[in-house]
């Protein structure tokens, strides 16, 4: 597995493991499943794992670091995120949510200087381990995903995190402690005024630089090659459609795809088709065509999954399919395609 850099003393792999499916995203996650699917990441090549306090309320860390307890440490790269405070709640008080069978906590927004430490402290004691590599500013919109037409700016927390949690970090990493800082979001327009509000090392962006969907290069792939911030491309299929096309009920940002995007994806299949390549290898690799991009993040649940994702970032693509996308107005017309040498 090849790797790319983070800032010059810190490298992570081409294709790293999303945590949401270890923290029961959706649906619940065996335990012995995500042990053994972190367990075939590593023997597979992959040296970055990604993860947070929020996903499965704890779930997902404690299971990656039970994971890893018989792996060399000094060989991984984990990132987490700060931002959000674990509350214990009573079982009664559970209600239906994203993660299923999480343990009874609700997740409160803190972004304060004693939030972010409490947060880390939790991180590294689920974890079972006395550091991770990199930390980011997790969700500063209050949001996963926005309605159609809402505004990316409706519910900032941009002051309150980088007045509380950005200095923490810029500490850490100062002092060593963490090797790289960046915010964890799902959108792209906030993180036009983190990138000269701050120094961060890396932005991990959800769903936002895909196959289907290139507004960043416009605005911020610039303003992020001016500072040296580089990118993690989380939700490479978009939550679904670019991994399972357009067919009826797909998904597209958790939501049914709507008809234009239902249409642009079968046209961007049928290209794939043409070439004989499976649309999500397509999807998987797109994003690191862009030299910022130093890793894509596909969660699994289970070694099956991982197995096809490996498929993907390895699979052979054509020039020519990229050349075509880009003919038929699929893809931007300025956006980096990939040399074929990503996995």
């Amino acid at each position: 597995m090849l790797s790319r850099s983070v800032n010059g003393s810190l490298d992570v792999t081409t294709m790293g493991l999303g945590g949401t499916g270890l923290g029961n995203m959706y649906r619940a996650t065996e335990p012995q499943d995500a042990f053994a699917t972190v367990q075939a990441a590593y023997e597979a090549g992959i040296r970055y794992f990604d993860t947070a306090p929020v996903y499965g309320f704890g779930l997902a860390e404690s299971r990656l670091g039970e994971a890893i307890r018989s792996l060399p440490r000094k060989d991984i790269v984990i990132s987490s995120k700060v931002g959000y405070d674990l509350v214990p709640i009573p079982d009664s008080e559970m209600t239906p949510q994203l993660w299923d069978k999480a343990p009874p906590f609700r997740a409160e927004f803190d972004y304060s200087r004693n939030g972010v430490l409490r947060s880390i402290e939790g991180t590294l004691k689920r974890l079972g381990t006395d550091h991770v590599d990199m930390l980011a500013i997790h969700d500063p919109d209050e949001a996963l995903h926005f309605a159609p037409g809402e505004d990316p700016y409706a519910r900032s927390r941009f002051r309150e995190a980088m007045e509380g949690a950005y200095p923490v970090l810029e500490d850490l990493r100062a002092q060593g402690v963490v090797k790289a800082i960046g915010v964890g979001i799902n959108q792209w327009q906030m993180l036009r005024d983190f990138v000269v509000a701050g120094r961060f090392d890396y932005f991990l962006l959800a769903g936002r630089y895909t196959l289907l969907e290139q507004e960043p290069l416009a605005d911020l792939m610039p303003a992020c090659a001016a500072r040296g911030t580089k990118i993690v491309i989380g939700g490479p299929y978009n939550s679904g459609i670019l991994a399972t096309g357009a067919k009826q009920g797909a998904t597209f940002n958790t939501r049914a795809a709507p008809p234009a995007v239902l249409e642009r994806v079968a046209r961007i299949e049928a290209v794939c088709a043409r070439h004989g390549v499976p649309l999500p290898a397509a999807a998987l690799q797109f994003p690191l065509g862009h030299p910022l991009v130093i890793s894509v993040i596909p969660g699994a649940r289970s070694v099956a999954e991982l197995e096809q994702n490996l498929a993907y970032i390895r699979q052979p693509i054509p020039a020519d399919l990229w050349s075509e996308l880009k003919t038929e107005g699929l893809v931007a017309a300025e956006a980096p395609l990939p040399d074929g040498k990503a996995a």
